[in-house]
């Protein structure tokens, strides 16, 4: 019987090497996909623990770094019952497992080790799983949690401050991405030079602390979940129809940005990152390099950038994810810093979208109505605030738009995505608007701090836009003008 088990298991990873390798199947290169394969290896081991499966990834993909074994251990020093999990793990890892999980940026700018999730967001694998390790082993040995920052952001970040010594702080994280095709993902491309803390990785990361710090505060009755009910849990959920993210109070990735601050924002995260870079140093026996040559300021201008990039601002879907068609001739540059913003509602298409797919034909659907029937050059607006708790991107930042007749050169236009003539957008959308892209906006020069906002209707006045109920909340926000 127990060969026939094993046989059975085999046979089972061979189907998953086979499908995922397949050009015409389930590809790699997204987070359903990868979760499947972890449910196929978690059913075929009934009782399998996610702790024992998790290190069995990280044998298999390789990942036995000095910070990892200091604060996780060896994935080889395991019990003999889990040794034979990973030795059969690693029958896969070349045709599956160690292509999802190991990450490189090739020369070309193709960033591998990354998945693209439901919500639209692309994330690194390492970061993710190191910190779901951390928070197991924490909840199944009782001991406090350890290493879960360093192993998941402290690393990547302090590295990431200290190298690129020439560019400005700003250009020593990210960049985003966009996948050649979302619906059947199979090459990453960065839109910029790559640095250690890529979007993707920053995204992991964020992941990896949410998850991990959840899975550590388990009580002492509670028993993690198989680890595919954890990624699914986070990854794949529904928004409900009329409320979207305002009825939301669990841990899902829209929320990540939040829920990481939520976390961390408590901490000390200066001094974090330098005892994660002490620590790097004491391991790979380099010489510690003393605060007074400039790696406190490094680090302090980092998180500096950190926090206004990737918790002040929202989450920006760009346009080549989206799927978005080119500008028809040249783009007129904005003279920056803008004096106004203007508050749109999209009228049609009429329902909220509570998804990164329906949101993205949304955004397709609008872009070909504005060109094709209006002969616009493109979109006309500078973005679209979804109910699916992101920002898409329509002109951006630096582009003229086509959004407020008259008022385009001196003005964002920035529409939510449905009819708000007799209801209101989600409290959650209107405070991506109202609170993180303003802020956002402001911060990176956009937008002068005492900017003013006008509902759309307000200068042009042949439209009902952005809706009667909008408006009427649009006008107690403060920066209104009457």
């Amino acid at each position: 019987m127990a060969f026939c088990g094993l046989a059975f298991f085999l046979l089972t990873l061979f189907y998953l090497v086979t499908v995922y390798s397949r050009p015409t199947g389930v590809h790699l290169r997204n987070m359903e996909g990868f979760i499947q394969a972890v449910q196929q290896v978690e059913h075929s081991n009934p009782g399998l623990p996610p702790l024992a499966l998790v290190r069995a990834l990280r044998r298999t993909a390789g990942h036995d770094d000095l910070m990892t074994i200091h604060f996780l251990g060896a994935s080889n020093n395991l019990s003999d019952a889990d040794l034979l999990e990973t030795a059969i793990l690693n029958a896969s890892s070349f045709s599956f497992f160690d292509k999802a999980i190991h990450h490189i940026v090739t020369d070309h700018g193709e960033e591998r080790g990354v998945v693209l999730t439901r919500d639209g967001t692309t994330v690194a694998l390492v970061p993710l799983l190191l910190g779901i390790e951390s928070g197991l082993k924490a909840k199944m040995e009782e001991v406090a949690a350890a290493g879960i920052f360093p192993l998941t952001l402290g690393r990547t970040l302090g590295l990431s401050f200290l190298s690129l010594q020439d560019f400005p702080p700003s250009h020593r994280l990210g960049p985003d991405g966009c996948w050649d095709n979302v619906d059947h993902p199979r090459v990453f491309k960065l839109s910029q030079i790559a640095t250690l803390a890529t979007d993707a990785m920053i995204n992991g990361g964020m992941d990896g602390l949410i998850l991990g710090t959840d899975l550590s505060n388990l009580t002492a009755s509670e028993q993690p979940q198989a680890l595919s009910q954890i990624l699914r849990g986070y990854y794949n959920f529904t928004l409900s129809e009329g409320q979207g993210m305002d009825a939301v109070s669990s841990q899902i990735s829209p929320r990540r940005r939040e829920l990481s601050r939520s976390i961390l924002e408590s901490v000390d995260l200066h001094s974090q990152v330098m005892e994660t870079l002490a620590l790097v140093w004491k391991l790979e026996n380099t010489e510690w390099i003393s605060m007074d040559t400039g790696v406190g300021k490094a680090v302090k201008d980092g998180l500096e950038t950190f926090v206004k990039k990737y918790w002040d601002c929202p989450q920006i879907i760009p346009r080549c994810q989206w799927g978005a068609k080119p500008h028809r001739g040249t783009p007129i540059p904005l003279s920056l810093p803008l004096q106004y913003l203007y508050i749109h509602h999209t009228y049609e298409p009429s329902s909220p979208c509570l998804s990164f797919p329906s949101c993205s034909r949304d955004m397709r659907s609008m872009q070909r109505f504005h060109q094709e029937d209006r002969g616009w050059a493109d979109i006309g607006y500078s973005f679209v605030v979804g109910s699916d708790g992101y920002v898409y991107e329509g002109r951006g930042w630096h582009h003229l738009g086509t959004h407020t007749r008259g008022h385009n050169a001196i003005g964002y236009g920035v529409s939510i995505i449905g009819n708000y003539t007799a209801t209101l957008p989600s409290r959650y959308a209107m405070d991506l608007l109202r609170h993180r892209l303003v802020q956002c906006a402001i911060h990176g020069g956009g937008l002068v701090s005492n900017f003013t906002i006008h509902g759309h209707r307000q200068v042009v006045n042949y439209t009902a836009c952005p809706g009667d109920a909008f408006f009427s909340e649009i006008r107690t926000w403060e920066h209104f003008s009457e």
